[in-house]
């Protein structure tokens, strides 16, 4: 059957699910501008047009002892380097504190593949800060965390994340996803679970009605036909959750970030993605994810500007201010904002920005 543009963009427009082969064409033969415009319109339908979200939160690495050796990330060491770290109590106390103070109540928690420690050392974490900050939320770990320390602690899937639930973990971040085809995880993070693994964590979280977000890293090693590949499988396990469950509340998708990287190194004809091509894959994420209420762009990866222009394509939130990351900014990423700075972005592009929750219930000025 021959694809039409028209048709294809009218059938998004009406939120019906795209095929692989229909994202594909489009993404190669519609104008920016008409991806740009049938994503602003699904956005309206499905958020508050005049408004973009943002949230104040930190990101704080558990440990940068990994043995997963990512090829994109220049963070982490090798489990017997003398120069890793474990963030000790101390330290979770003055970054909560800070956070508390700028008016945020919600940490990211990541900490890489870490031989040494298994469910005891997180679900000890988890109740010792819920003990410390009653409120503080905790958003952490992600599938191919989960997958390690179920499989190190001889735990299924279900009991791990019950557990980790029990000593206070709130939500489950998209961490790990890449690009959630084989051929491309064998080759840019080969240690991790597969991408059937990463997506069954997520079914079982959403099971269980545990929060959850969905990521894309791309711009590396992948095709346009993976990208879209990824996109179907998210929506789809999305289309899978029970009614009622919260599933995927937004997804992220942000570019390689390549600077000194291995990838680099192994592939130096990867070119840097272009605002175009950024601007592009958040509206073809609108497009296709038509199940998955919020879309963020990533001001951290690629600018205010671009990022102000991805609000006119399809993107809704601005994420966070970020008050510490570790692993893209190791990688090239020098970006920074402040509370004002992210509120004066979204004003400056013609939106009113609310400050929301973990779950986007909630909104304030």
């Amino acid at each position: 059957m021959k694809l039409d543009i028209n048709i294809i963009l009218s059938k998004a427009l009406n939120l019906g699910f795209l095929s692989v082969d229909e994202l594909i064409f489009i993404y190669n033969n519609a104008s920016l501008g008409e991806l740009m415009s049938c994503a602003n319109s699904i956005r309206e339908k499905l958020t508050q047009p005049s408004i973009v979200s943002w949230i104040v939160d930190r990101n704080i690495n558990i440990s940068n002892r990994c043995f997963c050796g990512c090829k994109f990330c220049n963070f982490h060491v090798k489990p017997n380097d003398k120069s890793f770290f474990v963030t000790s109590l101390e330290e979770y106390k003055q970054k909560i504190d800070v956070l508390f103070k700028l008016g945020g109540n919600q940490i990211l928690l990541q900490g890489g593949l870490d031989p040494y420690v298994d469910i005891n050392f997180y679900t000890n974490l988890f109740r010792e800060l819920k003990k410390l900050y009653p409120s503080l939320i905790i958003h952490a770990l992600g599938p191919a965390e989960i997958h390690f320390i179920a499989k190190k602690s001889n735990l299924t899937i279900s009991e791990t994340l019950e557990m980790l639930v029990d000593a206070g973990l709130d939500s489950l971040p998209g961490a790990g996803a890449e690009i959630l085809v084989d051929r491309v995880r064998q080759i840019v993070s080969p240690n991790k679970c597969s991408s059937d693994e990463w997506l069954n964590i997520m079914r079982v979280a959403h099971q269980m009605n545990l929060l959850t977000s969905a990521t894309m890293m791309f711009g590396h090693v992948e095709t346009i036909a993976e990208r879209m590949e990824h996109l179907i499988k998210i929506r789809d396990l999305q289309a899978e959750r029970p009614e009622g469950a919260h599933g995927f509340k937004a997804f992220i998708a942000w570019p390689l970030q390549k600077k000194g990287t291995t990838l680099e190194k192994e592939y130096p004809n990867i070119k840097r993605t272009s605002a175009t091509e950024y601007i592009k894959m958040i509206a073809i994420s609108r497009i296709a994810l038509v199940n998955v209420q919020n879309i963020q762009a990533s001001w951290l990866t690629v600018g205010k500007e671009i990022a102000q222009v991805c609000l006119y394509a399809g993107a809704n939130d601005l994420g966070s201010i970020m008050i510490e990351e570790n692993v893209v900014s190791s990688a090239g990423s020098n970006i920074s904002m402040n509370q004002s700075q992210l509120i004066n972005t979204i004003i400056e592009a013609g939106f009113k920005p609310l400050k929301r929750n973990q779950d986007y219930s909630q909104y304030t000025e």
